[in-house]
């Protein structure tokens, strides 16, 4: 069933095509096969259309990407809100994008302060974050990570989490969907949305949210074809309040690909509009609509 028109689509994962693919260099700097540091996109080996075109022209990032926002009935998206262009695109247009905090717990308490600037500053919906990208890397229930849990709990704000095998080739012991079920039993009042999969452990995953409120899943950095059947199961059954749309535009997915593929989603009627805006309006603090 395809997804009815006029819904405003929020999505949880989006950012803007650079001059070119250094923003990879953080994960590049820690991978060690020769063919990942060839790539200009480490998951190059997954994703074999990535749409490199839309980077280094010289085109308005920010414009491009609400071009494509806009061609694809994507309403809003959730983008970090650190550097000149995010800070740019959260100012220049506040309706369209949502601002999210990155952390890397290796400095923790420096982490933490940030994290309560920027929602002085910038009022951060969220914090993001990916265990394996960390220089070193972190675990999910690691302890670095505990104070930043306890700000968001304390703020009222959800963290999305990268959780299952990572793309790059880098280790995958920190994102063990099982660390999960530590950090929800130590902060049952956070709101925990996984990112990117949470493969090859989706029975696991479904298992834990049905034990944990708090906990969610995101389909961000999946064509649609590629979501997991237990999600979609889950989503048509007792998990409509705990599946969020997230894409992965530009980074290795067109808009134009994803939005075609959703169109053969075999989701029931009165679970699309949570999937692609209501959940993530809920867990982000929107009002309905967003104005």
């Amino acid at each position: 069933m395809a997804p009815p028109s006029g819904i405003g689509v929020i999505d949880t994962m989006i950012g803007f095509p650079d001059k070119d693919f250094a923003v990879y260099d953080f994960i590049r700097n820690q991978l060690k096969d020769g063919e990942s540091t060839d790539f200009e996109f480490p998951v190059e080996y997954m994703f074999k259309n990535v749409p490199k075109e839309l980077y280094g022209s010289d085109a308005d990032p920010i414009e491009v990407t609400l071009g494509e926002m806009d061609r694809f009935g994507i309403e809003y998206g959730l983008i970090g809100c650190e550097g000149e262009q995010s800070q740019r695109a959260l100012t220049e247009h506040p309706d369209r994008f949502i601002p999210q905090a990155n952390v890397d717990p290796n400095d923790v308490m420096g982490e933490v302060r940030k994290i309560r600037r920027l929602k002085d500053e910038w009022d951060i919906k969220a914090v993001g974050t990916f265990p394996v990208g960390c220089t070193p890397q972190v675990p999910i229930d690691s302890q670095l990570y505990y104070p930043i849990y306890s700000t968001c709990c304390e703020l009222d704000i959800p963290i999305f989490v990268c959780a299952g095998v990572p793309g790059p080739r880098l280790p995958m012991s920190p994102q063990l969907v099982e660390r999960i079920d530590q950090v929800m039993y130590d902060f049952p009042e956070l709101t925990f949305v996984t990112r990117h999969g949470c493969e090859p452990w989706d029975d696991l995953i479904v298992k834990l949210m049905l034990k944990w409120p708090g906990l969610h899943y995101s389909t961000s950095a999946f064509a649609p074809r590629h979501y997991p059947s237990a999600m979609v199961d889950y989503a048509n059954t007792r998990g409509v309040e705990k599946i969020l749309y997230g894409g992965y535009f530009p980074m290795a997915l067109s808009l134009e690909r994803i939005v075609a593929e959703l169109r053969d989603l075999p989701l029931r009627d009165q679970v699309w509009e949570p999937f692609l805006a209501g959940n993530a309006r809920r867990i982000l603090g929107l009002a309905s609509p967003l104005s």
